[in-house]
């Protein structure tokens, strides 16, 4: 089984099974984000997260194995996302880029926000104009080291 046959049959069971994200990760003990990642093939599983969402869902044994192997992380092919909401924050990046890399720089000195010790929420935010989206990212800093 390849790591995007498993995505697909995660997604099935998940609508199978009228489950939300944040009930898959309370069934885990992760974060909603980071246990979506996870069985988007983005994450490994320990094999007690591995075996909780695997009973929820009714993963195969061989299934659950696959969640505890590190994945190619990013490996959502080598083109640009065509999906509207993922290259909404290509753009973003785009547009604002150097701005949080300039003020980053400047409040924390030259260097980067972690993508391995971070985390990230995203909420709904109601608004009489339209419901926003509120996405929240933190990470550890890591100043450039010097030699």
């Amino acid at each position: 089984m390849t790591r995007m046959e498993l995505v697909e049959q995660i997604v099935a069971a998940k609508l199978e099974r009228k489950l939300t994200w944040r009930q898959i990760a309370e069934a885990v003990g992760r974060s909603e984000v980071w246990t979506t990642s996870a069985l988007l093939g983005q994450q490994s599983m320990s094999a007690d997260e591995a075996a909780s969402a695997g009973k929820l869902l009714g993963l195969s044994a061989e299934a659950v194995l696959l969640l505890q192997v590190p994945p190619s992380k990013g490996s959502l092919g080598p083109a640009l996302s065509t999906d509207p909401l993922i290259y909404r924050f290509h753009e973003i990046v785009q547009v604002y880029g150097t701005t949080l890399k300039e003020l980053i720089h400047e409040k924390m000195g030259d260097g980067i926000m972690s993508a391995i010790d971070f985390e990230m929420s995203i909420d709904k935010m109601p608004d009489p104009k339209g419901d926003r989206v509120r996405v929240v990212m933190h990470g550890k800093f890591l100043p450039y080291r010097k030699w």
